[in-house]
């Protein structure tokens, strides 16, 4: 049975579109854990070129989310909407909203949506639902891989 985030980003024809899904606990060790679901996928897929960039996005989310403080499980998805795009998703029990912010430049900490929002071209965003929030991500490759 689809997960209900999954759901919620799926396009029209949803039934033939790819997907990835695992659900992980709110712990560090999560984010290697994405990556990797994240990579394996999009390298079933023959899109390597988009690895590294899905990489750091699937990261930044799943560590905001770690930082939501929920107790629960969130869940990392990714979606092949397109044959030129992968979406990556991470839904969680929080519904605070992550905020892209503008670091100072001796800041530690504070640039992970900016990078988000520079690899995607803007194209990402939130998802308010009534048990969290889902986040979404949009990498595009230039040239069509066949599925």
């Amino acid at each position: 049975m689809p997960h209900p985030l999954l759901e919620a980003h799926a396009p029209p024809h949803a039934n033939s579109v790819p997907v990835a899904s695992l659900l992980l606990p709110y712990q560090p060790e999560s984010v290697a854990a994405a990556r990797r679901l994240v990579g394996a996928k999009l390298r079933d897929w023959g899109l390597n070129d988009l690895v590294d960039d899905a990489a750091l996005i699937v990261s930044e989310l799943v560590t905001n989310s770690i930082k939501t403080g929920c107790q629960t499980r969130m869940l990392v998805g990714v979606r092949r909407p397109t044959d030129r795009t992968v979406r990556i998703l991470v839904g969680d029990g929080s519904r605070s909203m992550p905020v892209m912010v503008q670091a100072r430049p001796d800041a530690t900490s504070g640039r992970g949506l900016e990078m988000v929002h520079r690899l995607t071209h803007g194209r990402w965003g939130v998802t308010p639902l009534p048990f969290g929030k889902v986040v979404h991500a949009d990498l595009a490759t230039p040239a069509p891989i066949p599925r």
